[in-house]
């Protein structure tokens, strides 16, 4: 596997584990109340989860398993890229989100997770040809 893949998977597994762990949180919250701003913690938690967790393992499984025409993974600093926006999107987007009054945070992190994905999306369309090429 390569190391890349490696680096994307295991960053998914640590959202999961955050967001698991920020779902608990919350979860207790409602049972046992331990403080109304908790819920602030709500976008974070689907952040984490949505596209820290899936999407990272999807991007992970995809560059790992896409086919490579020459010996090489071709343009894997896209890739690296990638790997970069969409984690400081994740986290801009968590943070705005707890902070609420920052619609500008929000707006960077979504621009920034976009731009992760218009990167790998470049990479992925260079990898995939036509049956019979």
């Amino acid at each position: 596997m390569p190391r890349l893949s490696v680096w994307f998977i295991r960053t998914a597994l640590l959202y999961l584990a955050c967001g698991f762990s920020l779902g608990g949180l919350l979860l207790w919250n409602k049972g046992l109340p331990i403080h109304p701003d908790i819920w602030r913690l709500l976008p974070a938690h689907m952040e984490f989860l949505l596209l820290g967790w899936t999407l990272q393992l999807v991007i992970g499984v995809a560059y790992w398993i896409l086919p490579r025409f020459r010996s090489e993974r071709s343009k894997s600093e896209l890739v690296w890229l990638t790997f970069g926006l969409l984690n400081v999107g994740i986290w801009f987007v968590a943070i705005g989100g707890f902070m609420r009054a920052l619609p500008l945070v929000q707006l960077t992190g979504r621009l920034l997770e976009t731009a992760a994905i218009v990167a790998f999306v470049i990479h992925a369309w260079l990898r995939v040809k036509p049956a019979g090429q």
